[in-house]
Parts: structure tokens; sequence; C-alpha cells
């Protein structure tokens, strides 16, 4: 671009005595894109810190591979074992047992979800040890003993040594009919995982114990896996069962959260969507201000195109200006959009109810290519928007200008 071009733009973006609605709507446009931007900026950071939060929670909670069988019972867990450790990208296993039961103390009752695991094992595989915040993980293998989430032991009003009976709704068969399982326990140590649905209602104990509970001997319900790579959680299920076979099925950890993270995709989506509709209003205020700059200097790019500048060179005006008010617009909103996110990410003032998100402040992350793909998109938009006052500026005739 000449310096003409540069000049007579910058020249037109300049309010002028008399001329202030013109200025005024310039300075619209650029808000307009500059609130677009900053909102879109802030909200997918948001979105994006909720998503790899959750995700961070679910499989610090979760393991990343299970291994079940279609009989129920899994009597045979150490052929799974053995499986797994020939299979590339297993790091670790933990046969586990997990069934539904009830919680009985002097509070009352409670349906839960009762859990077996390895006391030795389970750290390797889930972060489930390291979240105790009183008692002891190793008061599971002295047996007798069970761990509580902290939101189910204050809901139940537990304390540690704490006595609580266990109901499983698996039951043994008597003269007198279908008799519930149950086994009494005390209370060996409280966790806090952050995810509510485990601190509310799940119960752990050793597996021995779990055996016992459900008369099932040395079965269990499956065998748990941290895997190297997470995102090839299906492949490495792939090979494991086919070199195990029928009655053994494996599910990763994506297949068993994908109606929430789907949702969380679909919902990053749309806002991404909707909010771009901001920028697009705000770029069609930059089409109606160019066009009545157009109108206004219609005298002047007469003279221009008089003096010999082409069709071109006026077009290149319009387009530089339109290009200015979007880079503007761009870039206030970009240090709007990075200034909140960061407001967000140190001071978390807006408080969330865990036993609905999962988190209690929103969580933040700030991901660069998000940045630049929405700064290159809003750049795209408004110089798209330009073309079309920029070419009727370039057909004005010099004679009806003039």
């Amino acid at each position: 671009m000449s310096r003409l071009e540069t000049f007579v733009a910058l020249r037109y973006l300049r309010p002028r005595r008399g001329r202030g609605l013109l200025s005024l709507t310039s300075g619209i446009s650029v808000m307009g894109i500059a609130l677009g931007v900053g909102a879109l900026i802030a909200v997918l950071a948001v979105m994006t810190g909720f998503d790899t939060h959750l995700r961070e929670k679910i499989l610090g909670t979760n393991a990343h591979l299970v291994v079940l069988s279609y009989q129920g019972q899994m009597k045979d867990p150490q052929k799974v074992v053995e499986a797994a450790r020939s299979v590339e990208g297993v790091v670790a296993t933990a046969p586990f047992i997990i069934t539904q039961g009830l919680l009985k103390t002097d509070l009352g009752n409670q349906g839960v979800v009762i859990r077996g695991v390895d006391p030795a094992e389970e750290g390797k595989v889930t972060i489930l040890p390291s979240s105790i915040i009183q008692g002891d993980w190793k008061t599971l293998s002295i047996g007798g003993y069970v761990a509580v989430g902290k939101v189910l032991a204050q809901r139940m009003g537990l304390m540690l040594g704490d006595p609580v009976t266990l109901v499983t709704t698996e039951g043994r068969i008597t003269p007198m009919g279908l008799i519930p399982r149950f086994g009494n326990f005390r209370v060996g140590a409280i966790f806090d995982t952050g995810m509510y649905d485990f601190d509310a209602n799940l119960v752990l104990l050793s597996i021995k114990d779990a055996q016992r509970l459900l008369g099932w001997q040395d079965g269990v319900t499956g065998v748990e896996m941290k895997l190297r790579d997470i995102y090839k959680a299906k492949e490495v299920g792939r090979r494991l069962v086919a070199r195990l076979g029928y009655p053994f099925y494996a599910r990763d950890w994506m297949t068993m959260n994908r109606n929430l993270f789907s949702a969380l995709k679909l919902e990053k989506v749309t806002m991404f969507l909707i909010l771009t509709l901001i920028i697009i209003v705000a770029a069609f205020n930059i089409v109606s201000t160019l066009s009545m700059m157009v109108m206004e200097k219609k005298r002047e790019i007469g003279i221009l195109k008089a003096m010999g500048c082409t069709t071109g060179v006026i077009t290149r005006i319009f387009l530089f200006q339109g290009l200015i008010m979007g880079t503007v617009g761009t870039v206030l909103g970009t240090l709007l959009g990075l200034g909140i996110s960061l407001l967000l990410k140190k001071y978390h003032f807006i408080q969330l109810p865990s036993d609905v998100y999962y988190v209690t402040t929103l969580p933040v992350k700030i991901v660069p290519r998000d940045v630049m793909i929405i700064a290159l998109s809003a750049m795209i938009i408004t110089l798209i928007s330009t073309v079309y006052p920029a070419r009727q500026a370039g057909r004005l005739d010099p004679v009806e200008a003039l």
C-alpha cells in the first residue's frame, strides 16, 4: 500500500469539526468488535479450564481403562493382570469390586456405592490414597475399616473410629428367604477427591473385606489400569480383549464419560457461535460507517479520481480504513479478554456450588491457539465487511461526484 493511500485512509478516520456522527459510529463499531472478541476469549478460557479441570479430576479418581467380565463376577483376575503386563502402554493394574449398598449409622441410612480396592495397588492407578484428609489409608489393609467421602461423613455425622454397617443388594438364600448380606466396620479414613459424586456417595474398603461381604471368595468385578498414553486407551483395550477373548471386555475413560465430554464440547461450540454473532453485528456497523463515509467523502473521492487515482487506489483506501478499525477493536478485545481471564484465574471471586459443577470456583485456562483463532477470525470478518463499501467508493464516477 502506497504512502498516499495510507495518508488518506488515516486522514478520513480523524473526526472533523461538526462531523461527530461518523466518529461516534466508528467508535461504536470498534467497541462492538472489542466486546465480542473479549467476551469470546474470556468465555472460551473458562470453558477450556472447566473441561481440563474436569478431565484431570475424572482421570485422577477413575482408571484409564477397566477390563470387566460379561459373567458379572471375574473369578480369575490374575489372568487379566498377566495379560495386561504383556500389552504395551499399560503402566499399572489393580483389581476392584464395585456394588450398590446401604450405609447404616446412628443418624440414619443412605444408599452408597461400595468399592473394594487393593490398598497396596490402588495408589498406582488412581489418586484415592492421596486424597485422604483424615485418618490413614493403611487402616484398610488391617481389615474391618472403611474410608468415606468428606461430604458423606459430614452428612452422616461420621468421625474416625465411628461404627458403621454396610448392607449389600446381594443376599444369601436361606429357608426364611433372601437375607441381605451385611458387615460391621469402623471409619478408618475420610477422603476428599474434589468430585462431589465420589465424596458424597463412595465408601472404600479392602478388596478382601468386600469379598467377604459379598461372599465372592477370590472373585472381583474387574481390573482397572493406568496407561502411559490416555488417548490410546481404546486401542490398548482392543488389543487386551483380543488377547483375553470371551467373556472379557474393556471400557476406556472416554467411553465411560462420553456424554459428559460431548455435552461440554457442544456447549463450547455453541458459545463460540453465539459470541461470534456479536463480532458479526459489529462488522455490520463497520459497513454502515464506511458507507456513510463514502457518501460524505463523495466530492473528495471525485477530486482524487480526477487527479489520477485509480479505482484500485480508492478501494484500498477504504479497505485500509476498515482494517484499522478491525485491528484496533481486535487488539482492545484481546487485551480485555486476557485481562478478565487472568483476573478470574488469580482471584477466584466467582463461587460455584460443587454439587452441580464439580468445582468451587471458575477454572480458567488460556490457550494461545484459541486466542489467535479468535483474533484472526475477527480480523477476517471485519476485512470482509469492508469489501462492499470500499468497492462502492472505487466505482464512483468522478464527474457525478464533483
